[in-house]
């Protein structure tokens, strides 16, 4: 009697077990399914970028000289005019000094040359002299004043050089570094700048869109100008993974792709009041995009099958493989469908890599549970 309650506990148990697992009986395999759905969206993407300075002015010298004097210190903030370098002076004020004194002794020569001319024209009038002296004494004249103006010209360029002894700040800005020290000797021909003034009350920050990228932004906006005028704020990840607290906006769109990397130069502004960002530096640029009826989907749903985007929608009770033509997001787990389904589409949501094309699946529902007719499309 124990041996026959035993069997029968046995039989009940494998029966139980191969009600619960018949699946894959006569409707096929249990599946996870998604239902999809158009929602209003905003997503974030992010676009590697560089850091620059409204203005880096590479600070050389304009004449031949030992630097005297450094008057600034790295990382100074400095105005337009300021000056930075002296540059040995006594020789440019020697040579500023001889031209003025050209200048009066070309002066002196033209007053001669004029009181001759002067007095020739007396004389020519009384017949005391020909018509061709007078004309020697015009000439005359003439070449002493054409040598007065290259005398002050001379006087001006030597003024000039010695202005130039003082190095001066072209704009507002931040002083670099400092390679050059008192007592070295510089020119205008040197490799190496004396410094650099980079002006970053505002930062430049240089980012790259691929086409497809800047023709999704156009379509969102009307055009390329609209674009840069609608666009909301953008913000900027530094490269330590903080993100800046002051948004910028996007200035300007290059209207040229590069042939060698099929990308669009894009330049956008941040305020830097605090000096915080530093040119040179690199970060990310996350620019904010809504989309009215976007149809988002897991990148989990899909499959790449010859470089080409899959997923298979449930029709019938059958898997059906559907390709599709998607736009990533840059969080790298979705993406948003441009083509190949619609809203209200079933599609396999789990165990993707275990159905395969044609296959009759059982739609595992909510509760847990199946439906009653597998992936009816309604």
């Amino acid at each position: 009697m124990n041996h026959f309650k035993l069997m029968l506990s046995i039989i009940s148990v494998l029966f139980f077990c191969a009600c619960e697992n018949n699946t894959s009986g006569e409707y096929g395999q249990a599946f996870s399914t998604l239902t999809l759905q158009t929602d209003s969206t905003e997503i974030h993407e992010s676009y590697s970028a560089s850091i620059k300075g409204r203005q880096d002015v590479d600070i050389y010298p304009q004449v031949s000289g030992v630097i005297t004097k450094v008057c600034v210190q790295e990382g100074e903030n400095v105005s337009k005019g300021k000056v930075l370098f002296v540059i040995d002076q006594v020789p440019y004020q020697a040579a500023l000094r001889t031209a003025t004194a050209n200048v009066h002794a070309a002066g002196a020569q033209v007053e001669t040359a004029r009181l001759d001319y002067e007095s020739k024209q007396a004389l020519l009038r009384e017949n005391v002299i020909s018509e061709y002296d007078l004309l020697m004494a015009k000439n005359t004249l003439a070449v002493a004043e054409a040598g007065l103006e290259q005398m002050k010209a001379e006087e001006i360029n030597a003024r000039n050089s010695l202005s130039y002894t003082e190095v001066k700040s072209p704009s507002n800005g931040t002083v670099g570094t400092l390679p050059y020290r008192v007592g070295a000797l510089v020119g205008p021909s040197m490799a190496q700048p004396l410094t650099t003034v980079s002006d970053n009350a505002e930062m430049y920050v240089y980012l790259s869109m691929t086409e497809n990228q800047l023709r999704a932004l156009i379509r969102e906006y009307g055009s390329p100008d609209e674009t840069i005028r609608q666009m909301p704020s953008v913000r900027l990840q530094l490269n330590d993974g903080t993100v800046y607290d002051q948004a910028g906006r996007i200035e300007t769109i290059s209207g040229v792709i590069n042939p060698q990397t099929g990308t669009v130069s894009v330049r956008s502004v941040f305020p830097n009041d605090q000096r915080l960002l530093f040119s040179g530096g690199i970060g990310k640029v996350i620019i904010p995009r809504s989309i009215p009826k976007a149809l988002i989907i897991p990148q989990s749903v899909t499959y790449e099958l010859q470089d080409k985007l899959f997923a298979y929608k449930v029709v019938d009770g059958k898997a059906v493989a559907t390709q599709l033509n998607v736009e990533k997001i840059h969080n790298g787990k979705q993406y948003i469908v441009r083509s190949g389904l619609q809203k209200g589409d079933c599609i396999v949501s789990e165990g993707v890599g275990l159905v395969q094309d044609g296959m009759e699946i059982i739609v595992k529902t909510e509760s847990g549970g199946y439906q009653s007719k597998p992936g009816a499309n309604n």
